[in-house]
């Protein structure tokens, strides 16, 4: 009987060591409470509602790792999916760096999801490992931009900007998490790229290599803002009446 191929093994890491001061004064944005549960636990469990993810790795506030062990703890989590909590650094980058040292051999397709997107469906999160299993190095969930896009010049804060250019709508996207990386790419463009960037995959394309896209979902939006709370609670509580519970 010939070998059959190794299953493709996948991990979560969330970077979870921001402060989320756009959200006001409080406890860290990952740990501000959706529908009386931390937005981390809703993250986690999101990945983890994919059959695919076998480890989920939280990269918590540089001094907080024993708080978010002891939280992860407390609030019931699928058992067939690991988990490790491990200390962030002082900026997203350095904290999925030191999320990806973290991981153990064996991890074939990396996904990199945002505390503050608690809500994605695991039919999103599903695509984007099964593009990266069918060979592409990096994946993103975006959506098309439904607003017109201006391009201003930037001028002193209180003052008129002057807009430069009125970029094609039809060839934008906004981009969503998780997104998906064959694990080696992911860990060589971390080790390659040093400039501040916004995203992971921003990284493997200045490898020169290619990022696609797949469709995203309007519930995967980042909570960023008060208004966010207030939807991302709207959402929950339509679930439950749709799920009977």
């Amino acid at each position: 009987m010939p070998d059959q191929p190794r299953p493709h093994r996948t991990a979560a890491v969330i970077p979870a060591a921001g402060r989320g001061v756009r959200l006001g004064p409080g406890a860290p944005k990952a740990l501000r409470a959706l529908n009386g549960t931390p937005m981390l636990i809703h993250a986690v469990r999101a990945m983890a509602a994919s059959r695919s993810v076998s480890l989920v790795v939280v990269v918590a506030p540089p001094d907080g790792a024993p708080e978010v062990k002891h939280l992860l703890d407390a609030h019931a989590l699928p058992e067939r999916t690991d988990y490790l909590v491990v200390p962030g650094g002082d900026t997203r980058q350095e904290s999925v760096r030191l999320g990806l040292a973290a991981l153990p051999e064996g991890i074939d397709i990396v996904l990199v999801h945002d505390a503050a997107r608690p809500l994605v469906p695991v039919e999103t999160v599903d695509a984007v490992i099964e593009t990266v299993r069918d060979g592409a190095p990096a994946v993103v969930p975006a959506l098309p931009l439904a607003d017109t896009v201006k391009e201003v010049e930037p001028v002193p804060e209180g003052e008129p900007e002057p807009v430069v250019a009125t970029p094609d709508r039809a060839r934008l996207r906004a981009v969503q998490t998780p997104q998906g990386f064959d694990h080696d790419t992911l860990v060589r463009a971390h080790a390659t790229i040093t400039a501040d960037v916004t995203d992971d995959a921003g990284m493997v394309e200045q490898l020169g290599l290619k990022v696609v896209v797949v469709p995203g979902h309007e519930e995967a939006f980042k909570v960023t803002r008060p208004l966010d709370l207030v939807l991302a609670e709207a959402v929950l509580a339509r679930r439950r009446v749709n799920d009977g519970f």
